[in-house]
């Protein structure tokens, strides 16, 4: 089977073979048929995670690309490809469609609601914040998200912590 660069050996797949990989993903995982294959491995005690996997090496052996191969590559997107935002915008994406899948699959349909409120809620509170940034030059800007990055970062990533508030970050900007 090909690596990504059709034989050779090249040491990640294009960005055009990744954006097809992360949109078909989204396709197959948004039918009902896949949700009910992710399900139904649930309840036989196998890790939702192994399905999805198994989705992704379905999909690089119709690109012609060795699984094991375009599985490695998508663990290096981040380093790779970390100048192209639309592409780690998509790569996000992806990864969040993933795990979107996975707590369809495990969670029952109560805290998967309760889940999806939870993000709604914690992306209009997001918004908020970015809204507000955008009174405030470049500068100023950048100051904000470094702020937040450290906050992410001493929290370990925790999802709470992805939000400052206005008083924080005027107290940011006024620094």
């Amino acid at each position: 089977m090909a690596t990504a660069d059709g034989g050779g050996s090249g040491s990640a797949m294009t960005r055009e073979q990744l954006l097809h990989l992360f949109s078909r993903f989204s396709f197959l995982t948004s039918l009902p048929e896949v949700k009910v294959r992710i399900a139904d491995a649930v309840r036989d005690k196998q890790e939702a995670v192994a399905v999805t996997t198994e989705i992704q090496e379905e999909i690089l052996r119709e690109m012609g690309i060795d699984p094991s191969f375009g599985i490695g590559c998508l663990g290096k997107v981040n380093v790779m490809y970390d100048n192209d935002m639309e592409l780690m915008i998509k790569f996000y994406q992806f990864v969040a469609k993933e795990e979107m899948a996975i707590d369809e699959a495990e969670l029952d349909p109560r805290e998967f609601a309760e889940k999806i409120r939870a993000q709604q809620k914690l992306q209009e509170q997001q918004l908020k914040m970015l809204f507000e940034m955008r009174k405030y030059n470049p500068e100023s800007q950048s100051g904000v998200l470094d702020a937040l990055h450290k906050q992410l970062e001493s929290t370990n990533f925790d999802t709470d912590a992805s939000i400052l508030t206005l008083e924080q970050i005027q107290e940011i900007v006024q620094k």
